[in-house]
């Protein structure tokens, strides 16, 4: 495969098209409130994973996930843990800790409900972060699930903050299997406990060590898709190597840059940091490469060797946000 099938292929991915939605959904929301678009990306710098309320000398951090209808039919546990779990993984890509969560939950009787709230119940234990209430319709015609979560952060990673020079990096626990058919690479469900929570704990840790101020956790939109997101943000550009991606041995490479993991971050990180970063996570036995360079472009172009193909131009168009909402 070259990069430009690569290219064509992610472009026309269900995670690439979900996250382009957002584009139309904050342009619509910021042209309906008083202030207008800038003011309000200034506001709630919208393109993070959470929204980072200045509050005392840290920050209130807000989020909320929706799972898929077909996922939550077809795997009702797995859909419960992973909503815990990627509300969790939010909080640390911010660079905080998660102090509890709330559901919404739609079903056909309480029965169909059963293996959804199992399966919250189990992440809520395994990173230790409780449920604390939520709204339940068990009446519904459909399955239908989102969790919502608060933390607190001392010093933010935030997706405005990755600067050209930069090195782009990866970290991601290799440890697991895809839950299949989908695309969800789970490192998670059979982990211990004491070392999800530690692993994550690495977050916070450099952004409280002015190790590093940029990152995001890699979403459904996978590896590249949340590179974009990361780089439309903080108005920057990349290049980057795929064959630096660090992967498990035999999953084909296109496979793997449209997976979700349950641990996977990406960073932006100033060059005199990048071996410090790079140490702390293999010393926990967790994959961390540089994967590509930070510019001052507003390209993020893909390479393997001599190929190379443009995956975004983001003065052409949009993929989340755009530039009228980027602060």
């Amino acid at each position: 495969m070259t990069v430009a099938d690569l290219v064509a292929g992610l472009r026309e991915s269900r995670g690439f098209r979900h996250k382009t939605d957002i584009v139309d959904v904050v342009g619509s929301l910021a042209k309906r409130l008083p202030r207008g678009k800038r003011d309000l990306a200034q506001a709630v710098a919208l393109g993070d994973d959470c929204a980072a309320l200045a509050d005392g000398d840290g920050y209130l951090l807000f989020a909320i996930e929706g799972m898929v209808s077909d996922f939550v039919s077809a795997m009702p546990w797995f859909a419960g843990y992973s909503s815990v779990m990627v509300n969790v993984s939010d909080i640390y890509a911010m660079g905080g800790r998660p102090l509890a969560v709330v559901d919404a939950l739609w079903s056909q009787g309480i029965g169909a409900a059963e293996e959804v709230l199992a399966g919250m119940a189990a992440a809520s234990v395994a990173y230790g972060v409780p449920i604390v209430g939520g709204h339940t319709n068990t009446r519904s015609e459909a399955a239908q699930l989102a969790v919502s979560i608060i933390g607190r952060a001392r010093a933010l990673l935030s997706s405005f903050n990755a600067k050209p020079g930069d090195s782009l990096m990866m970290a991601v626990d290799l440890r697991g299997r895809f839950e299949e058919p989908y695309p969800f690479w789970n490192a998670s469900v059979d982990a211990p406990p004491e070392r999800l929570r530690a692993d994550l704990e690495l977050l916070p840790q450099l952004a409280e060590n002015g190790l590093c101020d940029a990152a995001k956790d890699i979403s459904m939109a996978g590896t590249l898709g949340t590179a974009l997101m990361l780089l439309e943000c903080s108005q920057v550009g990349a290049r980057i190597d795929l064959a630096c991606i660090p992967k498990p041995e035999g999953v084909p490479l296109e496979r793997w840059v449209s997976a979700f993991p349950s641990f996977g971050y990406l960073l932006s990180v100033r060059p005199e940091h990048v071996e410090t970063v790079r140490a702390k996570f293999s010393a926990r036995s967790l994959a961390c490469s540089v994967i590509g360079s930070v510019d001052a472009t507003s390209q993020v172009v893909l390479h393997r060797q001599d190929d190379a193909a443009t995956l975004w131009d983001f003065q052409r168009e949009p993929f989340i946000i755009g530039k009228d909402e980027v602060k």
